[in-house]
């Protein structure tokens, strides 16, 4: 199964990432991945693996803080 490399952010406080943008593909040489450069076009087998395996994350910056979802997640919260 292909994966994407992806660059962005670390937010230390929850621990999410926030993409930025995919900054390479890394082939899994497998024939039976559609993402694959080794995947025949002229294939049909639905059986072929069609979507990326789990991203891979390169940390650009790293930030003390929440992210903006968990942010306005807390900002939600009622106070008692």
């Amino acid at each position: 199964m292909c994966r994407q490399i992806s660059e962005g952010t670390r937010w230390t406080r929850c621990g999410h990432f926030q993409r930025h943008l995919v900054v390479a593909i890394m082939d899994c040489n497998s024939s039976r991945c559609e993402r694959s450069y080794l995947h025949p076009p002229n294939c049909r087998n639905p059986a072929c693996i069609k979507n990326f395996g789990p991203e891979v994350q390169k940390i650009a910056d790293s930030v003390d803080e929440y992210c903006f979802a968990c942010r306005a997640a807390m900002a939600r919260r009622p106070t008692t």
